[in-house]
């Protein structure tokens, strides 16, 4: 039995889902994990942000897989991974449901890829010994708490919301296209067509904005800068130039007070930088993941050379 409102049905709301071959579900205790998987290589694990899916990596993932073996789950209360009970949405929380998932498909990424908060929970993972990977990305990562009179508002008022039953069925069904689109575009990001009607999809389900306001009422992120600066992994800082809802200020004193880290900006993108630009977020992983040994790097194109004419005597 499924915990909480109606979740999103696959056959019905996953018709035209971005990378519909690549699904799967699967079971762990408490959960029932929605997983993209494809390509063959090193493994790689891919978390998307609060309030996003799967198809969040819609671009970006085809094109790791040309080199990886990739996994991308949804969070839990988010998109299509339900829940069975009342589900721990705290940072730890999350961090300890999906060690228990890439155990149970015995998935030990040597990359990993978490887009804003996405990023945080693999920095839990990492440094509580769930995974251990060579390198770790972060895309536009939300590592530090609201300053100022947000640090208090915020939280609490995700946290009221989440505990009136009635907050995700308002708010989801007040999540029409245009408002959607506006919110989207908040972000600093210019989203397709097709982007901005999934992304209305999830938000006009309350399940999933449920999912999306326990997360946010239930995050603390005051320890995570001091946490980074323990964390030994290779880490790579994507920021972008327009983000509008992490500040791209915010990467390089972190990256400056962790062992082995750096950044690299995309320009003329914003918090969905992913979204907008994957080719080019690609390249930046693919560089990162041959500096640290993971992959081989590509053979330079050679001319294929002329054949000699043969002359008959």
């Amino acid at each position: 039995m499924l915990f909480g409102p109606e979740p999103l049905d696959f056959d019905r709301d996953g018709r035209d889902w971005p990378n519909r071959q690549a699904s799967a579900f699967v079971e762990t205790r408490g959960y029932r994990w929605h997983v993209q998987r494809m390509g063959e290589g090193p493994q790689l694990l891919l978390i998307h942000g609060t309030g996003a899916a799967t198809h969040s990596f819609a671009g970006l993932m085809p094109l790791l897989a040309q080199r990886f073996d990739v996994v991308a789950p949804d969070l839990p209360g988010h998109g299509f991974t339900r829940s069975t009970r009342s589900p721990d949405l705290s940072l730890p929380g999350i961090a300890r449901a999906l060690a228990a998932l890439v155990k149970t498909l015995e998935f030990r990424p040597q990359v990993v890829v978490g887009h804003s908060a996405g990023a945080a929970i693999l920095v839990r993972l990492c440094l509580d010994g769930a995974i251990d990977p060579a390198l770790l990305v972060s895309l536009n990562g939300a590592f530090l708490p609201f300053g100022g009179a947000a640090a208090f508002l915020f939280p609490t008022i995700a946290k009221l919301l989440f505990l009136n039953p009635f907050a995700p069925r308002v708010f989801s069904w007040a999540a029409d296209r245009k408002g959607v689109e506006d919110l989207l575009r908040g972000t600093g990001s210019a989203i397709d067509r097709h982007g901005i009607d999934l992304y209305a999809r999830l938000f006009g389900n309350a399940a999933h904005v449920a999912g999306a306001i326990g997360m946010m009422a239930n995050w603390d992120l005051s320890r995570m800068s001091r946490d980074l600066a323990r964390l030994g992994t290779r880490t790579l800082f994507v920021v972008a130039e327009n983000d509008k809802a992490v500040s791209p200020a915010d990467a390089p004193p972190l990256a400056r007070a962790m062992p082995d880290a750096e950044v690299a900006t995309i320009r003329h993108a914003g918090h969905l930088a992913h979204e907008e630009k994957p080719e080019e977020v690609c390249e930046l992983i693919l560089a990162e993941a041959v500096r640290c040994g993971v992959i081989a790097a590509p053979k330079p194109a050679t001319q294929r050379r002329r054949k000699p004419r043969r002359e008959t005597p």
